[in-house]
C-alpha cells in the first residue's frame, strides 16, 4: 500500500502521524511511505530520520496527498486540505466529526472513507487510540490551569498546592476516565485538594481505592457540581462520550457563582466542550474571559508537547497502521471490531450512530 503522511496545517500543531520507526515497519512490509519535507520538525524529527527509515521524501502537501491510498494524520483535515482528499481514500487520524458539521458534510462529499481514532473501541470499552492523548491532555489540564491561576495571567492568584499555613487550591474535574484520572494525580501531586466527579459508581469506587487522601470522589449531579464551582479555583471539563457530543455540565448562568479569577479548562473542547462557554481556542491565543471567569479551550493540547505526543500516539497507532496497510480496510475492519468501530464515514455515507444523530442525517450500515 501507499502511505501518505503529510505536515500538519493546524495553527501550532507539531505532532506528526507517525514515527521513523513507524515508517520502518511500513516499508519492512513492502509498503511505500512518502512523507511531506518538514512533517516531523516540530517533533525533532528530520527528513533524514525518515528518509533513513524508508521513506520518501515529497516538496508539498498536495504531492502527498495525490500519491497516497492511505494518509495518516493527527489532526482532522482542515479546509485548505478536503480539496486535496480523493474518493475511496482512507483517511486515518483523529476526526471528532460531533463537533463540526462543515468537517463531516467534507468528508461525505469527499468520498472517502473516513476512519477516527477517537472511536476505535475495545470489547472493554476502552479507546487505545485516544487514550495517550488523554493521558498528555489530562496531566498538561492541570500544567495549564495552575499557570493561568497565576494573577498575571488574569487568574485568582492562587497557588494549587498551597504553603504552610495556606490552604492549597481547590480542584474540580468532571469526568473520572483517563483525562479526569490523569488530572487528578497531577493536581493531587502538586499537593491541591482535589475533587473529582463521575456518573459511574463503579468508576469512582477505583478511583478511591487507588487516589492519595487529598482526593475526593463525589457523584456528578446538577446540584453538586452548582455547590463546588462557588469554592472551586480550578475546573477541569474531561468528559467524553466516544463519537459524540460532550454535555453541557457548566451553563453560562453558573459562572456567575464562581470567584473572579475562577480557571476553566474544558478538554472535551473537540467534542463540543462540556462547559458551555467554552469554544476552540489555540496554542497563540489560548484564553478568553467571560464574567471575569477565564476559560482555555485548547483544542489540540498535546500539540504543544510535539516529541511527547507524537511518539506516544505512534505506540498507539501503528499496530493498527500496519493492520490497515496489510491487509485493506475492508478485511482489516472485518477481522477487527475494535478497528471497525473507528469507521466513521464511508464513500460518502455516514456508519457511525453517534455522528448521525449529532447533525439528524441517515445512518447507513457497514
Amino acid at each position: 500500500m501507499i502511505i501518505g503522511l503529510p505536515k500538519e496545517i493546524k495553527t501550532n500543531e507539531n505532532r506528526v502521524g507517525l514515527t521513523p520507526g513507524g515508517v520502518l515497519e511500513l516499508t519492512n512490509r513492502g509498503h511505500q511511505v512518502y512523507f511531506q519535507t518538514g512533517a516531523g520538525l516540530g517533533s525533532g524529527i528530520s527528513d533524514d530520520d525518515f528518509i533513513k527509515a524508508g521513506g520518501i521524501v515529497l516538496p508539498r502537501i498536495e504531492d502527498v496527498y495525490a500519491k497516497a491510498e492511505m494518509i495518516v494524520k493527527v489532526k482532522e483535515p482542515i479546509e485548505p486540505e478536503y480539496s486535496l482528499i480523493k474518493k475511496d481514500q482512507l483517511i486515518f487520524t483523529y476526526f471528532h466529526f460531533a463537533s463540526s458539521e462543515t468537517l463531516t458534510r467534507a468528508m461525505l462529499d469527499s468520498g472517502a472513507v473516513c476512519l477516527a481514532y477517537e472511536t476505535v473501541q475495545s470489547e472493554d470499552g476502552a479507546l487505545p487510540l485516544l487514550i495517550p492523548m488523554s493521558e498528555v491532555a489530562g496531566r498538561m489540564a492541570i500544567q495549564e490551569g495552575a499557570k493561568y491561576l497565576e494573577k498575571p495571567s488574569k487568574g485568582r492568584g492562587v497557588l494549587l498546592g498551597g504553603v504552610p499555613g495556606v490552604s492549597p487550591g481547590k480542584v474540580m474535574i468532571l469526568g473520572g476516565g483517563v483525562v479526569g484520572t490523569q488530572a487528578a494525580k497531577m493536581a493531587a501531586g502538586l499537593g491541591a485538594d482535589v475533587t473529582i466527579l463521575d456518573i459511574n459508581l463503579q468508576r469512582l469506587r477505583q478511583l478511591a481505592d487507588i487516589m492519595p487522601a487529598n482526593v475526593t470522589t463525589l457523584f456528578s449531579n446538577k446540584l453538586n457540581i452548582l455547590e463546588l464551582i462557588k469554592t472551586h479555583d480550578l475546573i477541569v471539563g474531561a468528559v467524553l462520550i466516544p463519537g459524540a457530543k460532550a454535555p453541557n455540565l457548566i451553563t453560562r448562568e453558573m459562572l456567575k457563582e464562581m470567584h473572579a479569577g475562577t480557571v476553566l479548562v474544558d478538554v472535551a473542547v473537540d467534542q463540543g466542550g462540556c462547559i458551555e462557554t467554552c469554544k476552540p481556542t489555540t496554542h497563540d491565543d489560548p484564553i478568553y474571559i467571560i464574567d471575569d471567569v477565564v476559560h482555555y479551550c485548547v483544542a489540540n493540547m498535546p500539540g504543544a508537547v510535539p516529541y511527547t505526543s507524537t511518539v506516544a500516539l505512534g505506540n498507539a497507532t501503528l499496530p493498527y497502521t500496519l493492520r490497515l496497510a496489510d491487509k485493506g480496510w475492508q478485511k482489516a475492519c472485518e477481522e477487527d471490531p475494535a478497528l471497525k468501530k473507528g469507521l466513521n464515514i464511508i464513500n460518502g455515507q455516514i456508519v457511525h450512530k453517534a455522528v448521525a444523530e449529532a447533525f439528524d442525517m441517515d445512518l447507513a450500515e457497514v
